[in-house]
């Protein structure tokens, strides 16, 4: 896992791990939920504990982009489509008050990456990025759109129990994705 320690060696650095949690999650879990069914919640000590409290300045983050990194462990068989979406959850939003970003679709086992523009995402502008961010609400969804809830599937099968590891590593702009932060 990660050290949250040498993410801030530099006096400014230029890019963090935001969390990086590895997690089986049953149908159970995605039932029981709270305050909202399907979410798998990153707070408190799951988070890096030196998130910026202004991800503006002195160092725009706001305006880099994100590295989702998914590491799909378990998944049930039938190569049923399956995302996770990502919700930056702010100390203070404005409009519906979170936005989210989320993982591509993926059918099977394996490592799965992509960069996401921080400004490219579903209410990005929901939130208020002087202020930080408080959680990550993690939601896992199927191929139909924004209300594809798993647990919500008669097939629910398909997609629990699945043991994932999701990281998310925010690059400040102008700045590409440097990968040695991540380690075994």
């Amino acid at each position: 896992m990660i050290s949250p320690a040498f993410f801030w060696a530099q006096s400014e650095p230029q890019q963090f791990v935001l969390f990086d949690v590895e997690f089986t999650y049953t149908k159970q879990d995605a039932d029981t939920s709270s305050p909202s069914q399907s979410h798998y919640y990153v707070t408190g000590d799951k988070l890096n504990p030196n998130i910026p409290k202004d991800w503006t300045t002195p160092v725009d983050f706001r305006n880099g982009t994100v590295h989702i990194r998914i590491e799909v462990q378990e998944k049930p068989v039938g190569s049923e489509p399956t995302k996770w979406t990502l919700c930056y959850i702010p100390n203070h939003g404005q409009g519906n008050g979170y936005g989210c970003t989320g993982s591509d679709l993926y059918l099977e086992e394996g490592i799965y990456e992509k960069d996401v523009p921080m400004t490219e995402f579903w209410e990005n502008e929901s939130i208020i990025w002087s202020e930080g961010i408080k959680q990550m609400d993690l939601v896992i969804k199927d191929d139909s759109g924004g209300q594809g809830h798993a647990h919500k599937r008669k097939d629910f099968e398909k997609f629990f129990p699945t043991k994932v590891r999701i990281t998310m590593v925010q690059v400040a702009k102008g700045v590409n994705y440097d990968p040695t932060l991540l380690t075994n």
